[in-house]
């Protein structure tokens, strides 16, 4: 895999993760028993912790990027290998 590829796949794969941890240990106003002021969202997150949450990214990331560019490289698995995929073959 080329340099330039492989900072574009890391890149996606970098905001696939993103979006996959935002959710986690988010809690609006209403569950943590916090009124919401005049002009805030009801279903703004009271702490996001982003910076925790970029941290777990990268790494969840970085071990997703390792699995790709290893399949990529060595062919770890091959299509023969899945036992549910059939062969095209062609006369």
């Amino acid at each position: 895999m080329k340099t330039g590829s492989a900072i574009a796949v890391y890149f996606i794969t970098w905001w696939l993760c993103l979006f996959v941890t935002l959710p986690f240990g988010v809690k609006n106003p209403h569950e943590a028993g916090e009124t919401v002021e005049l002009g805030n969202e009801h279903g703004a997150p009271v702490q996001p912790m982003l910076w925790r949450k970029v941290l777990a990214t990268t790494i969840l990331s970085t071990i997703v990027f390792a699995l790709v560019y290893g399949q990529v490289t060595y062919h770890w698995v091959s299509f023969d290998d899945l036992p549910f995929v059939k062969a095209i073959t062609t006369d």
